[in-house]
């Protein structure tokens, strides 16, 4: 048995900080899209496995192919890592991931079906602020997410980049608003620019995002609203905001006229 997927999840959970409330609030825009997102995927496999009734903090590997065991040596590190870690959702699902591992390296219940790695989201949500409370939302220690339903979480968007340097991008102080740059070539799904608008404790900040892959201030949408509108533009979600994040950190440069912070 190839050990190393394993290893290499347990490794992930070891670097984590469960008391980290600052990095949680911190990342609170971040782990609230990693939650949906891994809230979808468990709905994604809940339905493929008929584990309706389990989801969503569950371990997955046991409706997949039950026989699938975590490494002894590995299961003995695993609980000392987890050793004081809460609640029981939270070691759940991090038991999961490690056993999860062990079916992508080859399972005789034969080939995984084609649904996305259902745990890679909580792993990236925990390595950016610890984990979460259940109550009648989901805590995050900064933000709280509803739970749904199996059937809703199915019709959720999917938010597939879980880039660190995109999640980062995400992350930010207030209430805040995306906008697409569009016009009759560039339609929302490939914009010329994204910006945003923050408002925090009552002050407003018009952002774009840059070529040097950072928030910079912008006057467009101020001089948008003053007649200076030769650009349009549609508000987007931060699902689509990071599909541009991420596509532009990837390179190559996107393509047609660029409008910088102006």
């Amino acid at each position: 048995m190839n050990v190393e997927p394993s290893r290499s999840v347990l490794r992930r959970l070891r670097t984590i900080d469960w008391s980290d409330e600052d990095a949680a609030w911190r990342h609170e825009n971040s782990r609230a899209l990693l939650m949906r997102e891994y809230l979808r995927r468990a709905a994604l496999w809940a339905d493929h496995c008929g584990a309706e009734r389990s989801w969503p903090f569950f371990d997955l590997a046991e409706h997949v192919d039950a026989a699938a065991r975590i490494p002894d040596g590995i299961a003995a590190e695993l609980d000392e890592v987890l050793r004081g870690v809460g609640p029981s959702s939270v070691r759940t699902t991090c038991r999961a991931a490690v056993r999860w591992a062990v079916l992508r390296t080859g399972s005789p219940a034969g080939p995984l079906p084609d649904l996305p790695d259902p745990y890679e989201p909580l792993l990236a949500l925990y390595e950016r602020g610890g984990g979460f409370f259940v109550e009648e939302f989901i805590d995050l220690g900064g933000a709280m997410v509803r739970f749904g339903t199996v059937e809703s979480n199915l019709a959720a968007r999917p938010f597939l980049t879980l880039a660190p340097a995109t999640l980062d991008a995400l992350d930010a102080e207030g209430e805040i608003t995306y906008y697409a740059k569009i016009d009759g070539n560039r339609p929302r799904s490939s914009p010329r620019g994204v910006v945003r608008r923050r408002v925090d404790e009552g002050r407003t900040y018009d952002e774009a995002f840059t070529r040097d892959l950072r928030w910079e201030p912008t006057e467009y949408l101020r001089l948008y609203a003053l007649g200076h509108n030769d650009i349009d533009h549609v508000e987007i979600t931060e699902t689509e905001a990071a599909a541009f994040i991420e596509s532009l950190s990837a390179g190559p440069p996107v393509p047609g006229p660029w409008n910088g912070t102006r």
